[in-house]
């Protein structure tokens, strides 16, 4: 019982956090694609990916953001 306690107590807790990471994460994207040498098909899944972030961190489902953020920001580089 205290395990499933904690967990759900991380769980509330985590995600105010990730909310915050979201827009930090759009914004290096969005500094990194101004000077990134993609090929056509590596642009345009990094572009999905970040709309897909901005739309899911703007519907509260962070962590799906943070995730979608997270393989833009490795296709990148950074």
């Amino acid at each position: 019982m205290k395990i499933l306690i904690a967990a759900s107590l991380l769980a509330v807790l985590a995600s105010p956090v990730l909310a915050f990471q979201c827009p930090a994460d759009m914004k290096a994207i969005d500094a990194a694609l101004e000077a990134a040498d993609l090929t056509d098909e590596e642009l345009a899944r990094v572009t999905e990916l970040r709309a897909l972030g901005e739309s899911e961190h703007q519907a509260g489902n962070h962590q799906t953001s943070v995730d979608a953020l997270a393989e833009a920001k490795a296709l990148l580089g950074i």
